[in-house]
């Protein structure tokens, strides 16, 4: 069996890769390792209605209550799983991916995914024929064993007011620190996903006036040429009504990717720092440390370098940019694409709750969103991706060490090397970052054919 778990829950093309009895197999799992009770929630793809009846039905044949929020973002079932004292929580959701894609990923009872070795044993529990399969092998060794029956299966509890419980969370999360929005106008592209029921209503409670595209959804057309992968629509909405940021979202609402009046996109980097400064400036940056990855842009480095912050850089995937705050306690990392996690906040990527203390800080410092992201000038970056036959002969093969060593020596501190294999692909990714474009593309062409000679 193929593992089932990526780095964000278990994703594949929905009811081919997918399946309903995949999901059926996580709900009873969801019970067997987390507990009785589960809040369960979806985006808005068509085969989220499908997917969550299988999931259910694992759920409830296992004895165990679903709390159905609906179709909310992923950070409100982070929340509510805290908030109702549930057992955990299950997001049926693809994030950014396109239509036919969808995923199921799991929360523990404090809105945390779920470690790797629990993942590892869900897998062999699902491997292993599910609680169908335990009941039998218990049978098999002479106990006495049964599912559960009559009064002892689950029921499912439909979550009247989910979406409002996670937007009164983050209006009260600025409003706590005496903020309001009067007099900012904000585009929004709400990507046909998630977030059409609850960011605008969040910002305009905060006073903001916000005009909002692509809120609509008929399950087909989630992340389809809009949101935060797609960045054109909201360029032309903060053109035509003249805004003063724009706002973009994913399928499940747990990135954010901004944009300037002038319609410059601000990635996950540029959101840190401005927001790594302010919490600095507000004594709420335990160590003077943020979280960020290995792929985060060497200007990032650079800014927080220069203001006295370090910066931890974990492996692609906001789990491990998760592990790494919680384990050194630091209250902020995120994602170039976006995913930010704010710990006082919530306990995974949050893309509202991202856009809003962002927000905050810039209005804390008097400045217009494309003053506040000048405090970090990004390095031109180069990125070659180089077909081969073993990827994991790059990191031993003594030319390819020689030519990173090379531009290393050559780039000194203004630039870097990055190789980094593809999780999924024969694909082994080049990127340099340097202090003009020519030499970035000069040194990852360099090494890239390096590679590819080496590695073929």
């Amino acid at each position: 069996m193929a593992r089932l778990f990526g780095t964000d829950g278990v994703r594949g093309i929905a009811n081919v890769e997918l399946t309903n009895r995949i999901a059926y197999g996580l709900g009873q799992a969801a019970v067997q390792f987390l507990g009785k009770t589960i809040v369960v929630g979806r985006d808005t793809r068509l085969s989220g209605d499908m997917l969550q009846a299988a999931l259910v039905a694992g759920i409830t044949s296992a004895g165990g209550t679903a709390f159905l929020a609906g179709i909310v973002p992923t950070p409100a079932v982070a929340l509510l799983t805290r908030e109702l004292n549930a057992a955990g929580g299950v997001v049926i959701s693809a994030s950014h991916n396109p239509p036919e894609y969808n995923g199921i990923k799991l929360f523990d009872g404090q809105g945390f995914k779920l470690p790797d070795a629990m993942e590892d044993a869900i897998e062999a529990f699902i491997a292993g024929g599910g609680l169908e399969g335990a009941v039998e092998r218990a049978r098999q060794q002479g106990v006495d064993a049964t599912m559960p029956s009559a009064g002892d299966v689950g029921i499912a509890v439909e979550l009247q007011q989910a979406c409002s419980m996670y937007v009164d969370h983050v209006v009260r999360a600025v409003e706590g620190q005496g903020i309001a929005f009067d007099g900012l106008t904000v585009a929004l592209d709400a990507g046909h996903g998630a977030s059409a029921h609850t960011s605008e209503e969040a910002l305009s409670r905060l006073g903001a006036k916000v005009v909002t595209i692509n809120d609509d959804y008929d399950g087909t057309d989630i992340n389809v040429g809009c949101g935060s992968t797609h960045l054109e629509p909201l360029r032309q909405l903060v053109a035509e009504i003249g805004a003063d940021v724009g706002i973009a979202h994913d399928g499940d609402a747990d990135r954010v990717m901004l944009m300037t009046a002038e319609g410059e996109p601000l990635d996950g980097d540029v959101i840190e720092a401005v927001c790594a400064l302010d919490m600095k400036e507000r004594g709420a940056l335990p160590g003077s440390t943020v979280v960020s990855t290995v792929m985060c842009n060497l200007g990032f480095v650079h800014a927080m370098r220069d203001a006295g912050i370090s910066v931890v850089q974990a492996k692609v995937g906001d789990r491990y940019v998760l592990e790494e705050m919680r384990a050194g306690g630091y209250a902020i990392g995120g994602e170039q694409s976006g995913h930010m996690i704010l710990l006082e906040h919530n306990s995974t990527g949050d893309g509202l709750m991202t856009a809003v203390q962002f927000l905050a800080a810039v209005k804390r410092s008097g400045k217009t969103i494309a003053q506040a992201a000048a405090v970090m000038q990004r390095f031109p970056q180069e990125l070659i991706n180089v077909r081969v036959a073993d990827k994991a002969a790059v990191a031993e093969d003594g030319q390819v060490q020689a030519a990173v060593r090379s531009a290393e020596a050559e780039l000194g501190d203004d630039g870097r090397v990055l190789l980094r294999p593809s999780g999924t692909e024969p694909v082994v990714r080049v990127m340099v970052e340097a202090a003009d474009e020519a030499a970035a593309k000069r040194h990852a062409e360099a090494i890239a054919a390096v590679v590819e000679h080496a590695c073929a």
